[in-house]
Parts: structure tokens; C-alpha cells; sequence
């Protein structure tokens, strides 16, 4: 199969395919520049969905490093990646009568009525992916839903593949229903591909919470199945790939061998790492999970305050082998701009 070549990493607040030095120079916060200054002594409960997640996690981190900014007290409750776990955090989270709520992770549909006891308590609450609706004045009385544009994110990772494989390419996608966004990326990254004259091959619905378990056996009927024409495994989350490097190991696969492995979607340390190594994972769609912690903690503060949603949407980046090796140890995507000052000033602090 001839290649076309590989777009190189993204590292700026556009889209564009960037293959120049200038992509890692510090750039301007294009984030809000006021809003109200800190609400003093407030405590907050971090909701995630799942803290094996890299992307909550990494988000986690976020929200931990602007709330000692901001001089706020926070509990992490976790929902260890299943519908009970989350049910049962949003309890916990109820009884310790926070200030505010950060819904990590997980769709809040899932968990409409229990979420519902917090807007009738009145504790502001805003997410991160809680839903395909971003921005401001999110369903379930969110107060601001905390995302990249998720359907430009597919849209990068499949045209990643076509702009690899030409039209040769066969793509297995891998989703989970239980999530609407979800489905909502993988149905575009199928679009993008098919309008773009690739084939998917399969479109593969299992579990995220069940990867670790499920991703072995799936790689390898996969490969039964398909064989050679199976050039390129594209994923909703990192997650996907965490487990399945092993199962093509045992097919005698190499890291940098077919099917390469995509993501559309957070850029977790794991995957940067198969990515700097070539280890069975070519590409992920990053996106700036520190920042974005510190834009949670930012809309929470608005919301507390009785002031508006900043409307602020992050961009995502395209992060290659290649960009990797100009970035030095970093295993994670976070914006070489000012966002940490920016914020603080708008806080007083």
C-alpha cells in the first residue's frame, strides 16, 4: 500500500496542519480576559467518570492545580468507570453539600435523575463531556459543558487515516453507546471517512469501562477476520489502544505496522507515550486537558457568582511521532500560552 504523507502534529489554536518551529512558540491566551474575581472559601466535588481514564484524569490535574489558585478545598469522588460507581458519587457528592460540582467524564443523561436532586438543592454544576452540547447553558441545568468541538476532532482523525492510507484504507472504529457523544464522533469520523473514499470495515461498539478486558480478543477476531485489509483502527478515546498492542504483538505486528492506530479523542500520557515509541498507536487528537481544568474551575466561579458563562471553546491538536520529537519529555498536549496568568488575573489572585 502506498502512503501519502503523514500530517505533522498540530500545536496551535487552529486546525491547520502545522510543519514548521513556529507551532511550538508560546502563542496569546484566546481564552476570556475578565470576569468575576474568586469567591472566597469555597469547596467543590469533582465527579469522574472514571479515573483510569487518562482524560479525566489529566482534566483532574487541571482542576486540582487552578483550585489552589483560586484558594478553593477539593474532593475527588470516582466513579470507577460504571453506571452504579457514578450514581453513588453523586450521592456522596450530595452529602457533603459542596459549593459547586464538576461532572468529569460521564454523560449526564445517564445520570439525569440523580442530577436533578442537585439543581433542585441549587449547587451549581459544570462538566467536562458530559454531553454533545459544549459551551454554555448545557441540558441538566450545567451551567457550561467543557469541550473541544468533538465532531472536528473526529473529522482531524479520519482524515488522518485517509491522508495516510490514500484510498486504500480500511477502518475498524471503535465507540461505546453508552455515551451519545460517543456515538455522535464515531458516526462522523464513519462520514468523514467514507466521504473522503475510504471503507470502514467494521464499526465496533464495546464498553470504554471494559477495554481492558475486551479490546485483546476484539483485535485478534479483527485481524481474523480482515487481515491485511484492515490498515487503520480509529477509537473515540486513548483508552481503546491501552489494550490492544499485545494482541498484535501476539500476530507478529510491529509497533509501527498496520492497522495504525488513531484517536479522536483527549491524549492521555499512555498515548503519548505508544506514539514517541511507535508502539501501537500512530496518531491521537489532543486535547488540552490542563487547560481545560482550569477553564472548569473558571466557569464554576461565574456560576457561584451569578455571572455568565465565559462561552469559551478550546481547540484540539493533531499530535504525531513526529511533533513528539519536538516537544522533548512532554506526554501531554498543553498549550504554550499564558492561560495559568490569565486566569489567576481574572481571580484577583
Amino acid at each position: 500500500m502506498q502512503r501519502r504523507t503523514t500530517m505533522k502534529v498540530l500545536l496551535a489554536t487552529t486546525l491547520l496542519v502545522s510543519t514548521g518551529a513556529s507551532a511550538f512558540a508560546e502563542t496569546a491566551f484566546d481564552g476570556p480576559s475578565s470576569g468575576p474575581v474568586a469567591a472566597e472559601g469555597k469547596s467543590i466535588v469533582i465527579l469522574a467518570g472514571d479515573l483510569k481514564n487518562g482524560g479525566i484524569l489529566g482534566v483532574t490535574t487541571g482542576i486540582e492545580e487552578a483550585a489552589a489558585v483560586i484558594g478553593w478545598d477539593v474532593r475527588v469522588l470516582d466513579g470507577a468507570g460504571s453506571i452504579q460507581g457514578r450514581t453513588g458519587a453523586i450521592g456522596q457528592a450530595m452529602a457533603l453539600q459542596p459549593d459547586g460540582i464538576i461532572i468529569n467524564g460521564f454523560d449526564a443523561v445517564e445520570q439525569q435523575a440523580a442530577l436533578e436532586g442537585v439543581s433542585t438543592a441549587g449547587i451549581p454544576m459544570v462538566s467536562w463531556h458530559s454531553g454533545p452540547k459544549i459551551g454554555c447553558d448545557a441540558p441538566g441545568g450545567i451551567f457550561a459543558n467543557v469541550s473541544t468541538n468533538a465532531m472536528t476532532v473526529s473529522e482531524v482523525a479520519a482524515k488522518w487515516a485517509i491522508e495516510d492510507g490514500g484510498d486504500n484504507v480500511g477502518a475498524v472504529i471503535f465507540t461505546d453507546s453508552t455515551y451519545q457523544i460517543a456515538i455522535d464522533k464515531a458516526d462522523r469520523i464513519k462520514e468523514t471517512i467514507e466521504a473522503m473514499g475510504g471503507t470502514v470495515l467494521e464499526y465496533v461498539d464495546t464498553p470504554i469501562a471494559d477495554t481492558s478486558s475486551r479490546m485483546g480478543p476484539l483485535t485478534t477476531s479483527l485481524l481474523q477476520k480482515y487481515g491485511s485489509s484492515w490498515t487503520h483502527a480509529l477509537a473515540i478515546n486513548d483508552l481503546y489502544f491501552d489494550f490492544m498492542g499485545p494482541a498484535l504483538a501476539a500476530a507478529g505486528i510491529k509497533g509501527d505496522g498496520a492497522p495504525l492506530a488513531g484517536s479522536a479523542g483527549d491524549g492521555s500520557e499512555a498515548a503519548f507515550q505508544r506514539i514517541r515509541t511507535g508502539q501501537y498507536q500512530a496518531i491521537t487528537v489532543a486535547e488540552p486537558l490542563n487547560l481545560q481544568g482550569w477553564q472548569l474551575v473558571d466557569e464554576l466561579n461565574r456560576a457561584i457568582s451569578g455571572e455568565a458563562c465565559s462561552g469559551y471553546i478550546t481547540s484540539p491538536a493533531l499530535v504525531t511521532q513526529e511533533g513528539l520529537a519536538k516537544l522533548g519529555d512532554s506526554n501531554s498536549f498543553d498549550p504554550d500560552s499564558p492561560y495559568r496568568a490569565a486566569y489567576g488575573a481574572i481571580w484577583g489572585k
